[in-house]
């Protein structure tokens, strides 16, 4: 019998997505000179990412905010619109009521998306990674072939490549920060990232060259993970899937349980 996820686990999977952004904002913002103009604000339990070069919602958003931040709405919304950037609020089931969501209708914001969140505890993986795809962890000077597979897999142009791979090189040696690499023959096709903080382990990031999608690449990388993240002890592994997505069916297929659907809220264009 399935058991739903209780409220503490719920808060759980929630501070293991906000705490891998937040570490990576923070790696980027560290680059000499801030390149990427990024700033992160806390008000209250709202913790507000944003970045002058990058206009992607993911690198502009707000994370884990609470019922209790109703009274920080209309700063949030200020510091995003003082540097004149479209920007999305992460709502989490269990930690906003409907109050918050009316304050947010009644500013203009409307529920865009959905976003599932999946996780596992990985002392419960039962199949070792398939010996017969080859996966490896990424050395400092591979980053072009990953930042490659990142902008062609997701739909990014060529000429991201530089930047993408400078701002995950700087990741590298972070300590809980690791890269993964999976090949057809000797061609890098795939690719994995994971964060590791304490117990908790985050699937932050994965993507495939189109030309080798459907060959078990991705759900590989699933199970070195989160093997890796068994060996080392940690009891919750978390990761972020559209609904129904092939993403989704992957990690459906290595034992990972949906924990909750998070909706996004973005402001209506005027």
């Amino acid at each position: 019998m399935r058991h739903l996820p209780s409220e503490e686990l719920i808060h759980r999977i929630q501070h293991s997505e906000t705490d891998y952004m937040q570490d990576r904002m923070k790696a980027i913002k560290g680059r000499p000179g801030n390149p990427e103009g990024v700033e992160i604000e806390q008000f209250g339990q709202a913790l507000c990412l944003y970045s002058r070069t990058m206009p992607w919602l993911s690198f502009n958003t707000v994370k884990g905010i609470k019922s209790e931040d109703s009274i920080h709405l209309d700063a949030i919304i200020d510091f995003y619109k003082s540097r004149d950037r479209k920007f999305q609020f992460e709502i989490v089931p269990a930690m906003v009521n409907q109050d918050l969501l009316s304050s947010l209708a009644a500013r203009g914001f409307y529920q865009s998306a959905f976003h599932n969140s999946m996780y596992m505890n990985p002392q419960e993986l039962k199949d070792m990674p398939d010996a017969g795809i080859v996966i490896k962890t990424i050395d400092k000077d591979e980053f072009e072939d990953y930042a490659r597979i990142h902008c062609l897999g997701t739909g990014l142009p060529d000429q991201g490549i530089p930047s993408v791979a400078l701002n995950n090189r700087v990741l590298h040696s972070r300590p809980g920060w690791s890269f993964y690499m999976a090949y057809a023959g000797e061609q890098p096709a795939a690719a994995g990232v994971m964060y590791m903080n304490h117990s908790n382990a985050s699937l932050t990031f994965a993507a495939t060259l189109p030309e080798f999608r459907r060959q078990g690449l991705q759900q590989e990388l699933l199970r070195r993970r989160i093997w890796d993240a068994k060996q080392v002890g940690c009891s919750l592994v978390v990761g972020q899937c559209a609904f129904l997505s092939q993403s989704h069916r992957n990690m459906e297929t290595v034992g990972m349980k949906l924990g909750y659907v998070r909706t996004t809220w973005t402001e209506r264009e005027a």
